[in-house]
């Protein structure tokens, strides 16, 4: 699946709901389901700056296609890096890179989070793409 096919089932599931809280429960249901980072990447290398809460984020290239696993220590906050990992992983590096991310605008998520989660999911999709490029540097090298 495409990444904006991929945005766009995530605009339509929150559009099934009424209110923020239970947009809000729906991110905190997304969190559950996060890929699980191996507690070996839960250091100071793999922690993105910039979120208020602790989020740790690791990425693996396998068959030319980057897996992203996470965790965080606040519900709301490991719910966002559950989204934004539904979009990216499971893509070349190349189509993350190159990815114009929309599905946070159409949703209405940085108008209903607070400014420090709202940078701190600007700091998730930067750190991600990050990992792309060096991956994407990577195999050039290889």
């Amino acid at each position: 699946m495409r990444i904006e096919e991929t945005e766009n089932e995530i605009v339509e599931e929150f559009e099934i709901f009424g209110d923020w809280m239970e947009k809000y429960e729906h991110i905190i249901e997304i969190g559950n389901s996060v890929p699980k980072i191996d507690e070996k990447y839960k250091d100071e290398a793999h922690e993105i700056k910039g979120c208020q809460s602790k989020v740790w984020l690791h990425s693996e290239l396998k068959d030319g296609k980057i897996i992203y696993s996470a965790d965080s220590d606040a519900i709301i906050t490991k719910g966002l890096v559950g989204l934004v990992i539904r979009v990216f992983s499971d893509h070349t590096p190349e189509e993350i890179i190159s990815a114009d991310i929309r599905f946070i605008d159409k949703i209405g998520l940085h108008e209903h989070l607070s400014p420090t989660r709202s940078n701190g999911l600007t700091a998730m999709i930067k750190q991600i793409k990050l990992d792309a490029l060096a991956h994407r540097e990577l195999g050039i090298k290889n």
